[in-house]
Order: structure tokens, then sequence, then C-alpha cells
């Protein structure tokens, strides 16, 4: 393909321009008299109006950024009693327990990952790169595990 034999896929068509004079008649497509006949109109959409009478939403103002943050990133929640079914010895890591089915991937990533206490567990478990709550790091220890 070469420059002389590009063409447009769609035709130039400039929009109809009202309220010039000439071939529309009379009031040229802008009905009859009024703030919306004259040239330069641009009145505010009435819901505006009903929105600058509501307060401000809370933490959606100068600080938002502070006070709601949609991009942070939260751990997904991993029991004790989960890491059971896992072999004794066995290093835990999100890589891990992506790759054992507990836990899906986010983005193509393994998530970050909190262990919380619940339910027992009687395996020696080493856990690494996981935030892990205080009864948690007890209930692992107390089985023999380490956690770092």
């Amino acid at each position: 393909m070469q420059l002389h034999e590009l063409k447009p896929t769609a035709a130039r068509k400039s929009p109809k321009r009202v309220g010039r004079g000439g071939k529309r008649g009379k009031t040229s497509g802008k009905g009859h008299k009024g703030q919306k006949a004259r040239a330069g109109n641009s009145t505010r959409p009435e819901m505006r109006e009903i929105i600058k009478k509501l307060p401000k939403l809370r933490g959606h103002g100068v600080n938002r950024a502070r006070t709601v943050n949609a991009e942070r990133e939260l751990p997904i929640v991993v029991n004790v009693s989960v890491l059971e079914s896992l072999e004794s010895g066995t290093t835990v890591t999100p890589k891990v327990l992506v790759t054992a089915g507990i836990i899906a991937t986010k983005a193509k990533r393994a998530p970050k990952v909190k262990i919380l206490g619940n339910g027992n567990l009687t395996k020696k478990i080493n856990v690494e790169d996981c935030q892990v709550s205080q009864s948690a790091k007890e209930k692992i220890q107390s089985a023999g595990g380490s956690v770092k």
C-alpha cells in the first residue's frame, strides 16, 4: 500500500450548523424566542444545581488519596487449619500455596498472604514471605515449625 492508495473509511461530514439564518427559514432551527434561542447559550444541567446543594462526601475531598485508597492490595486470608492439608516439613510461601491450589493468583502473580490462627495444626511447617497473626505464630511454633 502506498500513500496515493489510501482512502478514508468514513466520509467527511460536518454537522449541521443551526441558527445561522438562510436555508432553514424563520427561526432557523432554533425554535422560538428565549434564552435557548440565543447565540452562545450553554445552560447548566438541572442535576448540577441539585448536586451543589448536597454536602460533600467525607473522605472524598482534599485528602481523598489518604482516606480512600482503592489501590491498596489487601492480603488473602489463610487459616492454620488449611495448612494442615500440606505435608510435614514443607516451606509455606505464597507460590507454594498457589501451586497447592489453596489460593488463586492475582494478575498472574502470587498475592500477599496473611495466615490466621483459626483451627489446629499438628504438622511441622516453616512459613516465609507471609504475614502471620500472633495466634497463628504460636500454633505454628508449638507444632515445631518456624516463622520468618
